[in-house]
């Protein structure tokens, strides 16, 4: 009779247990969502192609020339941040399952600003108005791809000339005179989105110009300063 009871008490748990893990492994299945790898073999490729919109906020970093402190001229001179806007094409060359090499090809448009204060509560403003043409190369790192979603951290340097120098410059007029071109270190962050048919890659990077912009002059513009470098933060809109 003991016999019985213990051979019935065994196939009532061995019951128990498989009625558990059927509902368990249900629940799991019900739980699961399935999730399509968009562009799955998108890294196979060496060379992609895309084009982008930017946003930059840009401005002058300023040097104050030790006149700032002698001449009888303004007691304050900064660039204040202004908005830009930028357009291009990517190119991006896979290198290995990390690393990308991008050179990404621009034009920009800029109206940078220097403001003066002067004693009296007078001031003025100098606009550096320009179209410059960028090229960034830049080393991009990536990480792991998660479904249709990954991160990237960037980081290089970028040669840019002015395309529209203006040739009228009036001698001795109250007018600031800057380089037309420029060598800036860069580096960000951004986000990659897979899609059908696209990446979509929206990007935040920094620029900081190593090249004095500044032509010195005898004008009261001049007075006071002995270095401009250009500084940006830029919101990229890539599409590849």
């Amino acid at each position: 009779m003991i016999k019985q009871f213990t051979q019935a008490g065994i196939r009532l748990s061995m019951g128990l247990l498989i009625g558990i893990l059927v509902c368990s492994q249900a629940s799991a299945q019900t739980s699961y969502k399935y999730v399509r790898k968009h562009l799955e073999r998108y890294d196979d490729k060496t060379i992609h192609y895309g084009f982008f919109f930017a946003m930059p906020v840009t401005r002058f970093s300023v040097t104050y020339s030790p006149a700032f402190l002698t001449a009888d001229s303004a007691r304050r001179i900064y660039s204040p941040n202004r908005p830009a806007f930028r357009v291009g094409f990517v190119v991006n060359t896979f290198l290995d399952d990390r690393f990308d090499l991008r050179l990404t090809p621009s034009v920009s448009l800029f109206s940078r600003e220097v403001q003066y204060d002067y004693p009296g509560g007078t001031s003025k403003t100098e606009t550096r108005e320009s179209t410059w043409i960028d090229f960034p190369l830049l080393l991009k790192y990536k990480s792991e791809r998660r479904n249709n979603s990954r991160m990237y951290l960037l980081a290089g340097g970028t040669f840019s000339i002015e395309s529209n120098v203006r040739k009228k410059e009036l001698t001795g007029a109250s007018k600031l005179s800057t380089g037309t071109m420029d060598f800036a270190i860069e580096y960000g962050i951004g986000f990659e989105q897979f899609f059908e048919f696209f990446k979509f890659a929206p990007e935040l990077r920094f620029s900081h110009g190593l090249v004095n912009l500044y032509n010195p002059g005898t004008n009261a513009a001049s007075v006071g300063i002995s270095r401009l470098t250009s500084h940006s933060v830029t919101l990229y809109l890539n599409f590849e």
